[in-house]
């Protein structure tokens, strides 16, 4: 047999068995040849909102390259063990190992540039839908064009040209090192089992489960109130990021020997083929892949929790203008107000217009602010401006003289700014003072946002105390701003030309003038152009680490076929055996999604109200599709252990 034909026939064997690994690969460069096309995209320079389009793609590019390069080269790694026999047997042939170096250099070359082509095809057939995906999601008015982008087709190969020379670097130090003898040893040495579990690995397994409950409790506690200095602060997100990823490999290393432990004992020993195929198989494997199922499933809760995050802030747009803008459109000035709504009036829309005078009082709110040590605040609480409102601005609320009560508040701003539920407030003008009781705060909106003080609350007072404390102002206290114009459109129908004329007329270019459609839109773009590629980053490490799990099942399946030639002639069946695969793979793949899911939930949770409105739906939504993506690859292993059971016999 010649070396071509020798090579040829190493490739028909090679695509048959590794088929999962070539489609990961033009997957791969697919992925990434439309993603870069994206980024030069003549479209891409109108998604200029809180960030450059082509900017956040290309920073997302890179992230890109890190997780296929390492997903490339680990897979590689296990391909070339599982090849080490064939390499010692050409090495037996009397094949220098230089000889065999080139020949899997070529076999790799036909491979994996011929997948290249193929991946970058489909990602330029691909791109027009990503890009119409994109333009969807942000908002933008372009029209996705289906364009052949030269500079992305020569990053794309300079990219992936690097990759293969590390790939073909860790072959040559493979074949290197290696000697004959310990070829035929490689893939039977590469899982480490154990026979029963040691008292040692069951403290490692309570120890690990116990780390990541702790990180679970501080997260509910980091801005409950009870951590009251920023010291403090900081040092519980480093302890909760240690206990977590610590406590997830040692939940590899010992808590699922242990757990399974119990339900063997509890059984007496007597395990079902079903157990004998999944707990037994799991138990003694765990141990040996716990760096890479940690790495794998706190990656994974980094993917959920960006999404989660991003998605949130994109899902809770909407409602996030209107609590900071409340009004259709806000106008801190009667004259501009007054052109707009002549504007309006000539194009016959009808709206309805809400003026508010803005009265900044002086404030001493040291009974009720809890300060928190090491926070420095911009302002004094013994003596600081804040925004007072009338009773009458807020519907169904009728307030004493001696009362107050705390409005506009930010949920963002409270957890810095600790409000007691009772106390004393004092409120002065430029020389009339009312001491009044704090009833406590209710979620409403009366001013926005940017009028509030940015976010502080807006104390809201009887009509009585209102009018006289805004006849004795104190010209130092009043802000930049004394009055605001409110405008809502009756008819939603309206919206977008009064938009038009809105911008039309330069008022919304102006300092704090603003429109809540315009708020949506911008955050929509921004948080959208996160959200996308948060996404395109989380589908990639989907596919690859799903592809890794399936490349170790496929390895488990060789190694454990034996066992079921034995099974077989014990009298067991194909779908006995098959039923037993079923619930393996369901630890196999479900323990670190589960897992991870778990961790992205108590990481999003102890802080998504930073990013919006909304919690379960948005996490949800994101935690669905992970997990039916992820399941596929649990599927595809069932698949393949169902051919190496029909082998069998």
């Amino acid at each position: 047999m010649s070396i071509n034909q020798l090579i040829l026939r190493n490739l028909k064997k090679n695509l048959k068995n590794y088929y999962l690994y070539v489609f990961a690969l033009i997957f791969s460069v697919a992925l990434y040849f439309a993603f870069v096309t994206l980024q030069y995209d003549p479209a891409m320079d109108e998604a200029e909102g809180s960030i450059k389009g082509a900017a956040a793609i290309r920073a997302g590019s890179v992230l890109l390259i890190a997780i296929v390069t390492v997903f490339l080269v680990y897979a590689n790694n296990l391909f070339i063990k599982r090849r080490s026999k064939e390499i010692g047997l050409f090495q037996l042939v009397g094949m220098t190992k230089h000889k065999i170096f080139g020949i899997l250099s070529i076999e790799n070359i036909i491979l994996y540039f011929s997948s290249m082509l193929v991946g970058i095809f489909l990602g330029f057939a691909s791109s027009k839908l990503i890009m119409m995906i994109l333009i969807k999601i942000i908002g933008i008015e372009e029209v996705a064009e289906l364009r052949f982008s030269n500079e992305a087709f020569v990053q794309t190969i300079v990219v992936f040209a690097v990759i293969y020379i590390i790939i073909m670097i860790m072959n040559g130090l493979f074949i290197r090192r290696q000697r004959i003898l310990s070829l035929f040893q490689v893939s039977s040495t590469t899982e480490e089992k154990q026979i029963r579990v040691t008292k040692w690995q069951i403290v490692v397994g309570i120890f690990g489960l116990g780390l990541i409950a702790f990180g679970y409790y501080l997260s509910t506690e980091l801005f409950s109130g009870n951590i009251v200095t920023m010291g403090a602060l900081f040092l519980t997100m480093i302890t909760i990021l240690a206990s977590v990823i610590i406590g997830t490999y040692l939940f590899y290393k010992g808590s699922i020997s242990f757990l399974f432990n119990l339900i063997r004992n509890r059984n007496n020993g007597y395990l079902s083929i079903n157990n004998v195929l999944s707990l037994s198989s799991i138990m003694f494997r765990m141990k040996s892949n716990a760096l890479l199922l940690t790495v794998i499933t706190v990656l994974s809760a980094l993917a959920i929790g960006l999404l989660s995050l991003t998605y949130i802030s994109y899902f809770s747009a909407e409602k996030t203008a209107e609590e900071n803008i409340v009004y259709d459109y806000s106008i801190p000035n009667l004259n501009n107000a007054a052109l707009f709504t002549e504007a309006l009036e000539v194009a016959d829309i009808d709206y309805t217009e809400t003026t508010l005078d803005i009265v900044n009082v002086s404030a001493n709110l040291s009974n009720i602010i809890q300060e928190m040590e090491g926070v420095e605040l911009e302002f004094d609480v013994s003596m600081t401006n804040m925004v007072i409102a009338s009773d009458g601005w807020v519907e169904n609320l009728d307030l004493a003289e001696s009362d107050t009560v705390f409005v506009n508040t930010n949920e963002a701003m409270m957890q810095f700014i600790r409000l007691k539920e009772s106390g004393e407030i004092l409120l002065s003008g430029e020389t009339t003072s009312f001491e009044l009781n704090y009833l406590g705060h209710e979620d409403v909106r009366v001013l926005p946002f940017r009028f509030a003080n940015g976010g502080f609350p807006v104390a809201v007072v009887d009509e009585t105390v209102y009018q006289q404390l805004k006849a004795n102002l104190d010209p130092e206290s009043q802000g930049e701003f004394r009055q605001h114009v409110g405008i809502d459109i009756e008819n939603l129908d309206d919206l977008q030309e009064a938009e038009a004329i809105f911008q039309a007329s330069g008022i919304g270019s102006w300092t704090a003038h603003e429109s809540q459609l315009q708020v949506i839109n911008n955050q929509k773009q921004s948080m959208g152009m996160m959200m996308f590629i948060a996404g395109f980053l989380g589908l990639t490490f989907l596919i690859t680490s799903g592809c890794i799990l399936y490349f170790k099942q496929m390895d488990e399946g060789e190694e454990e076929k034996a066992s079921y030639t034995i099974l077989r002639k014990l009298g067991f069946t194909r779908e006995d055996l098959l039923n037993g695969i079923k619930v393996k793979q369901v630890f196999n793949f479900g323990i670190p999604l589960i897992v991870g899911i778990s961790h992205g939930y108590f990481a999003v949770k102890s802080g998504w109200f930073f990013f919006g409105t909304e919690l379960v739906y948005p996490m949800m939504i994101v935690i669905v599709l992970y997990a039916l993506l992820y399941s596929i690859f649990g599927i595809l292993s069932v698949l393949y252990y169902k051919k190496i059971i029909k082998e069998a016999l």
